[in-house]
C-alpha cells in the first residue's frame, strides 16, 4: 500500500472516529440550549431533532428534521401528518412515525385541559386552539361536539362521525339524542375542513339549521358551529348563520 493510500485511510478512520463525538456534542449544546431558553430557544427544525434524538439515538438527525419541516410545512404539521405519509420520508421508520404522534397525542391533551371543566365564554381562545390542535391538519372531516352545563362549562367533547375529504354524515337526531344523554344544557358543533378553507358550504349550514330545529324543541341551545380550516376559523355566530 502506498503513503498517500495509508494516509487516506488513516483521515478517513479520523473522521469516523470523531463523527459520533460532534453528533454527542451537537445533541448536548442542543438539550442544553433548549433547557436554558425552553421554546424560544431552538427552531422548529431542533425541536423536531430533540424529538428524533429519543427514536435515532445514533445518527445525525438534523438532515431528517430539516427535510421533515421542508415537506409538511412546519412543526405543528410533521406531528399531525398520518403514520403513512410520514414514513413516505426516507430515514422515518415506524418507531419515528409513533413518536411523533406520541407528541402530537400530549399536546392535544394539553390543550383539551385547559378548556374542560371550565366556561367556555372565559376561555374562548384557549377552546380554538384546542380546535385547531386537535382538527386543523385532518385529511378527512370529523364532526366534533362540546357539550355545556347550564353554567356553559364545557362537561364533554366528542367526535361523534369521520368522513371523507369532504363531507361528514351528521344525523341531528343523534346529536340531540346524545346531548340528552350527558344532561347537556347547551352544544357547540365543530367541524374541519381538510381543503383549509373554513368557508361554510350550503350542507353545512342546511346541516346546522336541521340542528338547531331538533335542540331546540328540547330547549338545547346551539351556541355556535365552529369551522376549522389550516390557519383560521369561521364561526356561524359571528357570520350572522345562527
Amino acid at each position: 500500500m502506498s503513503a498517500a493510500s495509508k494516509n487516506s485511510e488513516s483521515a478517513d478512520k479520523s473522521a469516523a472516529n470523531h463523527a459520533p463525538d460532534h453528533a454527542k456534542g451537537h445533541r448536548e449544546r442542543l438539550r442544553a440550549r433548549f433547557k436554558k431558553a425552553g421554546v424560544d430557544g431552538v427552531q422548529d427544525y431542533e425541536l423536531l431533532e430533540l424529538i428524533l434524538f429519543r427514536a435515532i439515538p445514533r445518527k445525525d438527525v438534523k438532515p431528517l428534521a430539516k427535510e421533515l419541516i421542508a415537506k409538511f410545512g412546519g412543526f405543528p404539521q410533521v406531528i399531525a401528518a398520518p403514520v403513512e405519509r410520514l414514513m413516505e420520508v426516507k430515514g422515518v421508520s415506524e418507531n419515528v412515525a409513533q413518536e411523533l404522534k406520541i407528541v402530537q397525542a400530549a399536546a392535544i391533551k394539553l390543550s383539551q385541559a385547559r378548556v374542560l371543566k371550565r366556561p367556555v365564554i372565559s376561555s374562548w381562545d384557549a377552546l380554538l386552539s384546542y380546535c385547531r390542535a386537535a382538527m386543523a391538519d385532518e385529511k378527512t372531516e370529523l364532526f366534533r361536539i362540546l357539550f355545556l352545563d347550564k353554567k356553559n362549562i364545557l362537561i364533554a367533547d366528542e367526535v361523534q362521525q369521520r368522513g371523507t375529504v369532504d363531507h361528514t354524515p351528521v344525523y341531528p337526531r343523534e346529536v340531540v339524542k346524545r346531548a340528552l344523554e350527558l344532561g347537556a344544557s347547551a352544544i357547540i358543533l365543530v367541524h374541519n375542513h381538510p381543503s383549509g378553507d373554513p368557508t361554510p358550504s350550503r350542507a353545512d349550514v342546511d346541516m346546522t339549521n336541521q340542528i338547531v330545529k331538533a335542540a331546540s324543541a328540547l330547549n338545547i341551545r346551539v351556541h355556535d358551529h365552529l369551522v376549522i380550516g389550516h390557519d383560521k376559523h369561521a364561526s356561524f355566530k359571528s357570520l350572522g348563520l345562527l
